[in-house]
């Protein structure tokens, strides 16, 4: 399941760098693809939200929070950032993920934290700093860094904070409802995002790279990763299965230099491989454990 779930996400980020290619406005993208999703599962989950519809008031509170960090934050910012930013360093940032989930599992008392976590958060984000700044870490002094960059930071905390909250919620709703709900919540928000592009004068162009750019993260990106992530979490907890988030990077970077012609540069290298060593101190107690 996490393994077909980073393969998605993987395509997700090279459907999203294409999608800017069209011209594809983001925030549009990502209201459709939602929209699409609810219309698809209403049929299937209607009558278990109906008969859960207590429950759902009674954690509208964490719902509302899931929604907000995975449905409205986390996918627009992703398509945003893509309009600036390289797939591969987008990719190696979203990578370290885990180690942010570690980490506000600590905050949220989910999880416990070692010595080797702590060491591994900060080298794993020293290597996030390498890559957006190119090496170059004058450009922090100045505030020359690229806000794509810049936004996939608030994508991957959004993430970090859904992933540790999907673990600590526990209810009767079935996977494809929980999914329903969260996306229902999320679309109110998405709904402004939508006007403001369509009013702003960018509206989607309707062709066949752009439909099938629509089907792609509707079907995979969408229903298929989502049920996949949220699944694995239930069974093994959100920092065993931020492991294998890593898989990203190496499917992503792939499919980037071989379909997108993009170039992996040395900064890429090195602020991988401090985020690997980072990840590997991150998951020594975990992976001790297992």
């Amino acid at each position: 399941m996490l393994v077909l779930c980073a393969l998605c996400w993987s395509g997700n980020f090279i459907v999203g760098k294409v999608a800017t290619l069209y011209e594809v406005p983001p925030l549009t993208l990502n209201f459709f693809r939602w929209l699409i999703v609810w219309l698809i599962l209403f049929p299937f989950t209607i009558k278990d939200i109906l008969q859960n519809k207590k429950l759902v008031r009674k954690n509208f509170g964490s719902l509302l929070i899931m929604s907000l960090t995975s449905i409205s934050i986390f996918n627009s910012v992703v398509y945003y950032s893509l309009n600036f930013t390289q797939v591969i360093t987008g990719v190696l940032m979203i990578s370290t993920i885990p180690v942010l989930i570690i980490f506000i599992s600590y905050l949220f008392r989910v999880e416990n934290i070692s010595k080797f976590q702590i060491i591994g958060v900060i080298l794993s984000m020293f290597g996030v700093l390498v890559i957006i700044t190119k090496f170059d870490f004058y450009k922090l002094i100045y505030l020359d860094l690229n806000k794509g960059d810049l936004w996939l930071l608030v994508a991957m905390i959004s993430w970090a904070v859904y992933s540790t909250m999907l673990k600590t919620f526990k209810s009767s709703l079935s996977s494809l409802s929980f999914i329903q709900i969260i996306v229902t919540i999320g679309l109110v928000f998405l709904f402004p995002q939508f006007l403001f592009e369509y009013f702003s004068g960018q509206r989607i162009n309707l062709n066949i790279p752009v439909m099938l750019t629509i089907v792609y993260v509707v079907l995979f990106a969408g229903l298929g990763a989502y049920l996949f992530w949220n699944g694995a979490i239930s069974i093994i907890g959100p920092s065993k299965a931020g492991v294998f988030l890593h898989l990203m990077p190496v499917f992503t970077s792939i499919m980037a230099i071989f379909l997108l012609n993009e170039t992996l540069m040395n900064f890429h290298i090195i602020g991988a491989i401090i985020i690997i060593f980072g990840i590997y101190l991150s998951s020594k107690k975990m992976l001790t454990k297992t």
